[in-house]
């Protein structure tokens, strides 16, 4: 299996935060969708892929070596000067990436209906998104990297936007890693999915998988108090029921067959699991 991206027991240590021996990999022609909550880590494991950060221990590889050349980024802000105009844009990128195709970032511009005459900082946030991502597939990149691309915007553009990231996903040499707080985005798109918790990888693995692993239990509290704690990853107690996340669906339902269990979301793996028990 050939892999696009490859992080191996990645260590960032600032002092009051450490991103802590981090191993991910993306196979070719998948998505990985890289999900926690604010100041997990997300966006330094990033940093530390693309070269911004310098890792205090581990290693990244790119593209079975072929390092960032085939990488287009796209970060949760626009990187381009609000003065420019948007087919300015083009011109500035064409002299930092050799294998820059004007002819196709004209093609994303017209897909995307980017208003060429406009300035960058004239442009809505979906806009800007769209052009951050028209630029970064118009070097062709084998690998794309989005770090919360989809924050911040509408339910229309979030959808036109994620079915690019699709059709991007066609020729099986590409890949996406993508980082976003927008779990829904990523059980629609998502291959795999890896779960930071303060710096560690808590869950990892394929978002199918996961999702039939686990389960959602909902119960009151007399059932909740009989059940093996082993099998719960955590809980939530309220007046008029109770609810739990269980980590083994199979081992579940052969111990308490008569208690229902429902399908978790990638955000019932997050809560349940940053949480732990609450009342």
């Amino acid at each position: 299996m050939k892999y696009a991206m490859k992080l191996d027991r990645l260590t960032k240590d600032f002092g009051s935060f450490r991103l802590d021996e981090v191993s991910l990999a993306v196979p070719g022609g998948t998505i990985l969708g890289l999900i926690g909550e604010n100041g997990a880590g997300k966006s330094t494991a990033i940093k530390c892929l693309l070269g911004i950060l310098h890792p205090d221990g581990g290693s990244v590889e790119l593209l079975e070596g072929e390092g960032l050349g085939g990488v287009g980024y796209v970060p949760d802000e626009c990187p381009f000067s609000d003065q420019l105009k948007v087919e300015e844009v083009g011109k500035s990128c064409a002299g930092m990436f050799p294998g820059w195709e004007n002819e196709l970032f004209a093609h994303y511009l017209e897909k995307f209906d980017l208003p060429q005459g406009k300035k960058v900082k004239e442009l809505s946030r979906g806009m800007k998104m769209k052009l951050s991502i028209a630029a970064a597939l118009s070097h062709r990149p084998r690998l794309l990297v989005l770090d919360e691309a989809t924050s911040g915007l509408d339910p229309v553009v979030r959808d036109e936007i994620l079915d690019e990231f699709l059709s991007f996903l066609s020729d099986e040499d590409h890949a996406i890693l993508i980082s976003s707080h927008i779990t829904s985005d990523l059980e629609k798109i998502c291959d795999y999915v890896a779960y930071l918790h303060k710096g560690k990888l808590t869950i990892s693995g394929a978002k199918d998988e996961l999702l039939g692993r686990y389960a959602k239990l909902s119960c009151s509290k007399t059932d909740l108090a009989r059940i093996d704690p082993s099998l719960i990853v955590g809980k939530r107690e309220g007046d008029y029921g109770c609810q739990a996340l269980v980590n083994d669906r199979t081992a579940f339902r052969q111990a308490y067959p008569n208690l229902p269990l429902d399908m978790p979301t990638l955000e019932d793996l997050m809560i349940f699991t940053t949480r732990g028990d609450r009342t």
